[in-house]
C-alpha cells in the first residue's frame, strides 16, 4: 500500500477533531442543531487553516443520518460514501483549473435535480477567487436564490478579489491563523500515536517555522521524519532538513552589524550559502530574532510571549542591552522590505548582502528612517575627535595632516559686547541646549553679520534645514539672549560647497582662543566698515 501524507492520513473527520478553529467550529454546529443552515457560505483565511476540511465536515452534517451534537457520525451509509468520495451530494471544485463561464454554466444546469439520497447537494468551490468575472456573474443568481436542497461553499485565500456582490449573498467566515501552541500540541500528539521520537525543542521550531498552518506543520513533520527515518529527531536535525540557522549565529550577525563591520557580516552571510541554509528562511528568522530584542527592550515580563529557551533567553537579554529602540526598529525595518523583495528574486544572495551593508552603513541611506542612527554616529565621531574629510570633486584624496591650513577671514575690529559676551561663552552655552538643536550646532560657530548682528554659522545639508523650520531659530535667540543679558537677533547662514566657511566669515570664538583684545563697539558707527563686501 503506497505511503498517505500525514496531513491527509489525520485530516480530521468531526468538527472535535478541528483545531484552533472553535470560533467557526461551534457557530456551525449550531446551525446544524438548530436547523438553521444557510444557503452560502464563504470561508477565507491563509492555507492550511481548515478551510476545505470544515468544509467536507459541514457537507457530512447536513446529510447525515445519525448526527451527534452537531457532528456526522462517520457510521452511517452517507457519511462513509462522502469520506470515501463516492457521494453524488458532494461536489467538489477546483477554481484554479475550472474558472470559466462554461464550467460554472454546468454546475448551474445541475442545481435543478434534486439529490437521489440524502436531503442536501453541497457544492463545495476552491480557490473561488480565481473564477473569471463572466463565471461570476454566471454564479450570481444561482447563489442568490437556489434550490432550498443545495448549498454552496466557496473557499478562497484572497477575499478581496471576490467581487461585492458575491460576498453580501454569503455567510463569511474569516479562519484565523493557528497558534504555535496548538500546532506543537498537534505535532505531539501525532508523533505519538507514529512512535516518532522527537525533541520538544524541535516540535517548538517546526511549529514556528509552519506560519500558522497545519498542513505546513505536517509537511514540514513529514520532511523530516523522512530525512532521519528510524532516528530521533532533534534540534539541531531539524534545522538542517529546513535550511534554517541556529539562534547563536544570529548573534554573532547583530555584533558584526552593531560593531559596523561590513567584512565580517558578509563572512557570515557566505557561511550561511556555503552551508547550502534557505536565504529566505534566513532573513525570516533574523527578523524573528530582532523582533525578540525590540520586545525584551519595550516592557518586562514580556518572557513568556517569546518563545525560547531560558539559556538562550540570558543570551538574548545581554545583546538587548548592546542596541537602542530606533536601530532595531531601523533593522527590522529594513529587513521587512528585503522580504518582499526576496521571495520570487533570481539574486536573493545580492539582495540580501545589499541589506547587510545598509545596516553597517545608516550613512548610505537618504531616507528620514536611519536620521537618528546617523547623528547618533556623528556624535560618537564628534566625542572622540574624529572629523572627517570630504574628497575634491576630482576624486583626490584629502589634504593630509601637512598640509597648509586655509586662509581664515580676518577678525573684525569692533565688536558689540553683548555678541562679545556670546562668543566667549558659546561652548558652555550650546552644551545646555537639548537635542536635536545641540547636535545640529556641534559644528557650529559664532561671527558677525554686515549689519552688526550676531550671525551663526552652520555646515550645509541638515543644521541649515533645521533652522529654517518655524520656531526653531526663535528658541536659539531666546537662550542666547540670556547670556548677552539683553535681547538677541540671530542671522543664520550656511557655508558655501566647497569651501572652508572660516576664510568668509570670521570665528568670533578666536577672540577668546587666541586672547585678542578687541575694542568695544561704541554707539557711533564706525566710518569704515570692513564686513560690507558681499560673498
Amino acid at each position: 500500500m503506497s505511503y498517505t501524507a500525514l496531513y491527509r492520513k489525520f485530516r480530521p473527520t468531526v468538527f472535535e477533531d478541528v483545531k484552533g478553529q472553535e470560533h467557526i467550529v461551534t457557530t456551525l454546529k449550531n446551525q446544524i442543531r438548530a436547523d438553521r443552515i444557510g444557503h452560502a457560505y464563504l470561508f477565507c483565511g491563509t492555507r492550511g487553516t481548515g478551510k476545505t476540511t470544515i468544509a467536507k465536515i459541514f457537507a457530512k452534517a447536513v446529510n447525515c443520518e445519525h448526527p451527534v451534537d452537531g457532528s456526522p457520525c462517520g457510521e452511517c451509509e452517507t457519511c462513509k460514501a462522502i469520506a470515501a468520495g463516492a457521494s453524488m451530494n458532494v461536489i467538489e471544485i477546483d477554481a484554479a483549473s475550472n474558472n470559466g463561464v462554461d464550467n460554472i454554466r454546468e454546475i448551474v444546469e445541475e442545481v435543478a435535480y434534486s439529490p437521489a439520497a440524502g436531503k442536501y447537494k453541497v457544492y463545495i468551490i476552491d480557490e473561488v477567487h480565481m473564477l473569471s468575472i463572466g463565471a461570476f456573474n454566471a454564479l450570481l443568481k444561482t447563489l442568490e436564490e437556489p434550490p432550498s436542497y443545495v448549498i454552496f461553499i466557496l473557499a478562497t485565500t484572497e477575499v478581496h478579489k471576490i467581487p461585492i456582490t458575491i460576498l453580501s449573498r454569503c455567510q463569511r467566515y474569516d479562519f484565523r491563523r493557528i497558534t504555535i501552541d496548538t500546532i506543537a500540541d498537534r505535532i505531539r500528539e501525532l508523533t505519538g500515536i507514529e512512535k516518532v521520537p522527537i525533541e520538544d525543542k524541535a516540535i517548538r521550531y517546526i511549529a514556528k517555522t509552519a506560519d500558522g498552518s497545519m498542513r505546513d506543520a505536517l509537511s514540514l513533520l513529514d520532511q523530516c521524519i523522512a530525512f532521519h527515518f528510524g532516528q530521533e529527531l532533534t534540534y539541531d536535525k531539524v534545522l538542517d532538513v529546513l535550511g534554517a540557522v541556529d539562534t547563536e549565529v544570529f548573534s554573532r550577525l547583530l555584533r558584526a552589524v552593531l560593531e559596523e563591520d561590513v567584512s565580517k557580516t558578509l563572512a557570515i552571510l557566505e557561511e550561511m550559502v556555503v552551508q547550502g541554509r534557505e536565504l529566505t528562511q534566513f532573513v525570516t528568522d533574523f527578523t524573528w530574532y530582532l523582533r525578540n530584542l525590540l520586545l525584551l527592550k519595550t516592557a518586562d515580563g514580556i518572557e513568556d510571549i517569546i518563545d525560547m529557551s531560558t539559556d538562550n533567553l540570558n543570551h538574548l537579554k545581554e545583546e538587548a542591552e548592546l542596541t537602542d529602540y530606533d536601530r532595531i526598529m531601523r533593522y527590522i525595518r529594513v529587513l521587512s522590505d528585503l522580504s518582499g523583495q526576496i521571495r520570487y528574486a533570481a539574486q536573493k544572495r545580492v539582495l540580501i548582502e545589499i541589506a547587510l551593508i545598509k545596516l553597517c552603513r545608516p550613512q548610505m541611506e537618504v531616507d528620514t528612517s536611519s536620521l537618528s542612527e546617523r547623528i547618533r554616529d556623528l556624535e560618537e565621531k564628534l566625542e572622540k575627535g574624529i572629523v572627517q574629510t570630504i574628497p575634491a570633486k576630482g576624486g583626490s584624496s584629502p589634504q593630509q595632516s601637512t598640509a597648509q591650513p586655509e586662509p581664515q577671514a580676518p577678525l573684525p575690529e569692533a565688536v558689540p559686547e553683548d555678541i562679545r559676551m556670546v562668543a566667549g561663552k558659546w561652548s558652555v552655552a550650546i552644551s545646555e541646549l537639548p537635542n536635536p538643536m545641540k547636535t545640529y550646532l556641534k559644528g557650529a560657530y559664532p561671527s558677525l553679520s554686515e549689519d552688526g548682528k550676531l550671525m551663526v554659522v552652520l555646515g550645509d545639508g541638515l543644521p541649515f534645514d533645521y533652522f529654517r523650520q518655524e520656531g526653531h531659530k526663535e528658541e536659539l535667540e531666546k537662550h542666547l539672549s540670556g547670556y548677552a543679558g539683553k535681547a538677541m537677533e540671530v542671522v543664520i547662514k550656511n557655508a558655501q560647497a566647497g569651501r572652508n566657511p572660516e576664510a568668509v566669515f570670521p570665528n568670533l570664538t578666536r577672540l577668546i582662543s587666541d586672547n585678542i583684545q578687541i575694542e568695544i563697539e561704541e554707539e557711533e558707527e564706525p566710518e569704515e566698515d570692513p564686513l560690507e563686501e558681499e560673498f
